[in-house]
């Protein structure tokens, strides 16, 4: 804390200190004022402005400084000055009192506690920002509460100070009016209770709903007005309609069978989605064959005589094709029609909140329901980069139809997709080339992170260009196709084969009746905390709504959206992300949960790091898997996880420990006391935790311990 802080507290607690030190209090009683009422008319009768003044001050200053004494001041308004310039005086003396309290905090403490409590009071600052008016001016009718608190603690809060200053003016008026008339008629009043009377006050807690109040009827009345220009059916063919059969959709539609709704599932395409046909399950069926190579040639280091003579690259995608083929029962119509929800295959049109058109092979039909869901997912993203139409170009979607190794494959993006691919693609036997415009891969990550990728990356043969921003695509008169990248402000050309695009994936928003319906979409679907649209029965998750793009996210809020679906208004939950794990499964794995240095960093967020080098272990060192390390992010001086990341083999599994740990709010000191099996990967979680109580012994408690021992041996 600075000096100017510290020198500030000083005077606010010397100030307060002499209030009690000298009993000032006294003359802030209701006895004192009837006393002293007479002296102090005649006072304002001959000094009319050295009144107003010294009254101002001494308000401004009791109310600052959260002395007792508010109630009887006001009062004394009224007393000394009627009922408009008592009013006049005391409204403004207490709001701007409350104004100087409420910035002393926020000066003093606001920021130490947002960085020192950032994660917790998110949803906190999230409800100041989008209704801290309506919770203020609702505190600040009903007298019940201490306005000396609302003022200390509204400072730490993130509300802006204009509104912070209008809404307590607004807010503090009608108590203030009540206490000033009350003081007109001061000879009356025998305790502060005469003031406020059981009815009084219950009309007062019950004004103070009337912000509440206010705002949910305007919620109700900007619900109704979305609604406008359509009829709602009197009843409906289902209780949900799931557009989407990807993860998110998948769940929505197994929960809402599991709990008896009527549902109906609308998949145009593949069911599964694009993690079963197209994303994470073929991609990690090529990823394993990859690894199956480097362990064969890391077998021959082992004094296992192997070779690879050969690999048939279409018997490779063939097995891939098999092993979707494999997993697609999980997630095809007889599983679901058996499970009791209504599979359509066909195209899906909203035509109004409750109805939707299908068109199926057999025609189309209109089908209502009391609730909509989302789960379109999103399609890979594809720049219009000139040239690119001259250029027969693959994306994650198109990609496993290749049955041909690409001789020279040029990889344009260094994100999980970019990486995972190239760096399969380059054990494969192609010669990869990978473009990324920012200086490393997997910008998300931390710098050391991306550090140990890239140097395996570049091990395996991959011709890394970074900061290479991609220009356009040309293919000259011999046929051959070229990359023109602005590097270092030179052009450089990169010839290849084949290009494959993979540059992040954009939300399935359009063709299925969502802008003409009037929802609201910009690159993704706009969902509040219930995962609700601005319609309020239409719902989406997953892809489509984002903020993440994992499958296991999509699953998560697939769970919220359909029981907030089949519940709302009777119960609602609001999605939770506030432990979220994901993996880049290249080799090294990169696995993450929670908060990464550079992410606490940008937030503001205070930790400590503590890190465990994964070549010094048993298991990894006999596997031959001695590479990458464990960093763990912690409060400071605390052993609560803030976040994980881990570079290594089998970094997904051993991620699984610390995601559950963060959940359940357990620390590394539980996880030190954890047994772990010997030997095994995930002992190095252990050792982790070891290191950072290693660092954080109390080396006084120590220091007395070795005296008993030395007094032991005598």
């Amino acid at each position: 804390m600075s000096l100017k802080k510290l020198l500030f507290i000083a005077i606010v607690a010397a100030l307060v200190a002499s209030v009690f030190v000298f009993d000032l209090t006294q003359y802030l009683t209701l006895e004192q004022l009837k006393q002293q009422r007479e002296q102090l008319t005649d006072l304002f009768t001959k000094q009319p402005l050295l009144m107003f003044g010294s009254y101002f001050a001494l308000y401004v200053l009791c109310t600052a400084l959260s002395i007792p004494g508010a109630t009887i001041l006001t009062l004394g308004a009224g007393a000394i000055f009627g009922l408009a310039w008592g009013l006049l005086l005391a409204s403004f003396a207490s709001s701007v009192g409350a104004l100087l309290a409420f910035l002393s905090a926020r000066w003093l403490l606001h920021d130490w506690v947002q960085e020192r409590f950032n994660q917790r009071l998110k949803a906190v600052n999230e409800g100041v920002q989008r209704d801290g008016a309506f919770y203020l001016l609702s505190l600040r009718l009903v007298p019940l509460f201490p306005f000396f608190v609302i003022n200390l603690v509204m400072g730490l809060t993130k509300i802006k100070t204009w509104t912070y200053y209008w809404v307590s003016q607004v807010g503090m008026l009608l108590a203030t009016a009540v206490y000033v008339n009350a003081g007109t008629q001061l000879a009356e009043v025998e305790s502060l209770g005469d003031v406020l009377s059981a009815d009084l006050l219950g009309a007062l807690v019950l004004l103070g709903l009337v912000p509440l109040m206010a705002k949910l009827i305007l919620t109700l009345l900007k619900k109704r007005r979305v609604y406008q220009g359509y009829t709602k059916p009197a009843s409906f063919d289902n209780n949900l309609i799931v557009i989407g059969a990807g993860s998110a959709g998948l769940v929505s539609a197994y929960i809402a069978a599991a709990v008896k709704a009527k549902v109906t599932l609308i998949e145009k395409n593949e069911m599964g989605g694009d993690c079963l046909n197209t994303g994470c399950v073929p991609s990690k069926a090529l990823l394993h064959v990859a690894k199956s190579i480097r362990q064969a040639r890391a077998a021959q280091r082992l004094g296992v005589q192997t070779t690879i003579e050969s690999i048939d690259f279409a018997r490779v995608m063939d097995e891939v094709q098999n092993v979707i083929q494999r997993i697609a029962p999980h997630d095809s119509v007889e599983r679901y029609t058996e499970l009791g929800v209504d599979v359509m295959k066909g195209e899906a049109t909203l035509t109004s909140p409750w109805h939707v058109k299908v068109r199926t092979a057999e025609g189309e039909q209109t089908i209502s329901s009391r609730s909509i869901i989302i789960a379109s997912g999103a399609r890979p993203l594809v720049p219009p980069f000139d040239g690119l139409e001259q250029v027969d170009y693959l994306t994650s979607d198109n990609l496993w139809q290749l049955r041909k190794l690409p001789e020279r494959l040029l990889v344009l993006g260094g994100g999980p997709i970019g990486c995972e691919l190239a760096q399969a693609f380059q054990l494969l036997g192609s010669q990869v080339t990978l473009v990324e415009m920012a200086p490393r891969v997997l910008s998300n990550e931390d710098t050391d992170t991306c550090a140990l990728l890239q140097k395996q990356l570049r091990e395996d043969g991959v011709d890394l260009r970074l900061n290479h921003r991609a220009e356009k695509f040309v293919v000259d008169e011999s046929g051959q196709a070229k990359l023109l990248t602005e590097h270092e402000n030179e052009t450089v050309e990169l010839a290849f084969d084949r290009v494959l695009i993979a540059l992040g994936r954009q939300a399935n928003t359009q063709g299925f009746g969502l802008e003409e319906l009037g929802v609201q979409v910009d690159k993704t679907v706009h969902v509040n905390q219930l995962l609700q649209t601005n319609f309020p029965n239409i719902y989406a998750c997953g892809d489509v709504a984002g903020p993440y793009q994992f499958t296991h996210v999509a699953s998560h809020q697939a769970w919220y959206a359909a029981v907030n679906a089949l519940f709302d208004p009777f119960k609602t939950f609001r999605a939770d992300y506030s432990v979220i794990p994901w993996v880049t499964y290249t080799t090294p794995e990169i696995a993450n949960v929670g908060l990464t240095e550079q992410a606490a960093e940008q937030q503001n967020v205070s930790y400590e790091v503590v890190e465990y080098d994964i070549s010094d272990m048993d298991r990894a060192i006999a596997d031959q898997q001695d590479y990458g390390r464990i960093k763990v992010l912690t409060e400071p001086g605390k052993d609560k996880i803030l976040g994980v990341n881990i570079v290594g083999a089998q970094a997904g599994e051993l991620l699984a420990e610390y995601v559950l740990a963060m959940k359940q709010g357990i620390g590394l000191n539980k996880i030190l006391g954890t047994i772990h099996s010997y030997p095994t990967m995930s002992e190095a979680n252990k050792y982790v935790a070891g290191q950072w109580k290693q660092a954080h012994k109390p080396e006084k408690l120590l220091n007395w311990v070795t005296k008993f021992h030395r007094w032991r041996r005598g």
